[in-house]
């Protein structure tokens, strides 16, 4: 048995970039032995195990061939005689295609080191179109600093243009879409990664109407799916399984967006209710530092203050059919106060 560090750590590592986490390959070995040590499967495809301590995943090195469509649609082998080339020919991009062994030497079988040094982007084998999530993941990996001013290889282009002409991105799973989008929207620069869709062209189908790609205005992941969602028209996100608390904020913002000083106050108070300014407070807070609400952000703040200020506790008092009539004379005071 034989263990090699590999993949984006030794990227980072050689562009000396504390990596976040380390993945693990073990050749030579097999389940039964990896068991016997100590570690834990995990893996539903092929095997992976956590490790007894450090609780990093280690993968048995193997090879896969393309048996159908979408993410499973593969036969996978991970006999002991795979080797650590044969495992990392497999891989998306020479960058990633990197091992280190115990004694810290680096192997490096598809020059990735020398495309590491020239900032470029290559795939490293025909294995890179079999798995059309890897074009949506290139895109996310211009949001890390570090990756960001690379160029793409030519082949690699051509490629990704095979991956959009079999039709394979609209059998991809959209939890695996939105997980590479939600990482994209925590990166610090979530804008890259929606340029990269719009200019590679993998609109379709789960980014169809993106026409802006800004939304970096704030630091939250939901703030900035809404900031994005107002830059295209709240016309984003139908074929992916948006959370419900982005759902929420992009709702918030698009009944918000609406306000301003000469907004009739029974649309107001329309807008108040179906926002529900108490329970959505902070994330109205965070809604009104985009520069879309710059013309009525501090209108719809003194709401907001307002409305934290006032008690309603009487409310628990007033009888059930009479409760509504009141909340709205509340809200109309309200108004009058911020105007």
């Amino acid at each position: 048995m034989k263990i090699y560090k590999v993949g984006g750590a030794i990227r980072d590592s050689l562009l000396e970039i504390n990596a976040s986490d380390n993945d693990w390959v073990v050749v030579g070995s097999s389940p039964k032995e990896m068991i016997a040590e100590g570690y834990k499967p995990i893996g539903k495809d092929f095997p992976v195990f956590l490790h007894p301590e450090t609780n990093e995943e280690y993968a048995l090195a193997r090879t896969e061939k393309k048996s159908g469509t979408g993410y499973h649609g593969f036969t996978f082998y991970f006999g002991k005689d795979v080797s650590l080339e044969d495992d990392l020919s497999r891989r998306d991009f020479t960058i990633n295609a990197m091992a280190e062994d115990e004694s810290g030497e680096i192997i490096d079988p598809f020059n990735g080191r020398e495309d590491l040094n020239n900032k470029i982007f290559r795939h490293v084998s025909d294995a890179f179109y079999e798995d059309p999530l890897r074009a949506i993941r290139l895109a996310r990996f211009y949001t890390y600093d570090h990756l960001k001013d690379f160029t793409i290889d030519d082949e690699t282009l051509n490629s990704i243009k095979k991956i959009i002409s079999s039709g394979e991105i609209a059998k991809l799973s959209p939890d695996r879409v939105w997980s590479e989008t939600s990482r994209a929207l925590n990166s610090s620069n979530p804008n890259l990664y929606f340029e990269k869709i719009i200019s590679l062209s993998l609109l379709d189908p789960f980014f169809i109407n993106l026409i802006v790609p800004n939304c970096d205005s704030h630091s939250d992941q939901e703030v900035r799916w809404s900031e994005l969602q107002i830059n295209n028209n709240f016309n984003l996100g139908k074929n992916l399984p948006i959370p419900n608390e982005f759902k929420n904020a992009s709702s918030v913002l698009k009944n918000i967006s609406k306000i301003t000083d000469n907004t009739k106050e029974e649309d107001l108070i329309s807008i108040i209710k179906g926002s529900h300014f108490i329970r959505n407070e902070e994330i109205i807070t965070k809604l009104c530092t985009l520069p879309n609400l710059k013309e009525n952000k501090e209108f719809v703040l003194r709401i907001i203050k307002e409305i934290k200020n006032t008690d309603f506790s009487f409310l628990s008092d007033t009888p059930n059919e009479k409760v509504e009539a009141e909340k709205i004379k509340i809200y109309e005071e309200i108004i009058h106060k911020c105007k």
